[in-house]
């Protein structure tokens, strides 16, 4: 069984807005994200199928609140919380929020692969 922690994670990208800290092992990306400042991924999301994210994901917030918007309806995240939210969503957070995250790792790199593209004006 893999074991990583936000400190021993093989992958820091900050983003400015947010860090992500993550290692892919066994065929899924775990993830601890902080996001710094309040924030919406739906513009980033727009070039994928739907301007949804196309990855399911699996996780736990440590600290402050994340929201996923799906087409039907929004799903409220706070500390505390355990979720799994399925394709078709964009994600929001809250300032000041953390978070742990699973998910599948081709699936992962395909989405922030057309979330690079979106924001470089491909």
């Amino acid at each position: 069984m893999a074991k990583v922690s936000r400190t021993t994670a093989d992958d820091v990208q900050d983003f400015g807005v947010a860090e992500d800290r993550t290692t892919t092992t066994d065929g899924y990306t775990i993830g601890f994200t902080t996001i710094r400042e309040a924030h919406d991924l739906a513009p980033a999301l727009a070039g994928l199928p739907g301007g949804h994210c196309t990855c399911p994901h699996w996780g736990y917030v440590t600290r402050g609140r994340v929201v996923f918007t799906f087409a039907d309806r929004q799903e409220v995240y706070e500390a505390g919380d355990a979720f799994y939210t399925p394709p078709g969503h964009t994600p929001a957070a809250d300032a000041d929020t953390e978070l742990v995250m699973f998910s599948p790792a081709d699936q992962l790199a395909a989405t922030e692969a057309a979330i690079r593209a979106s924001m470089a004006g491909s």
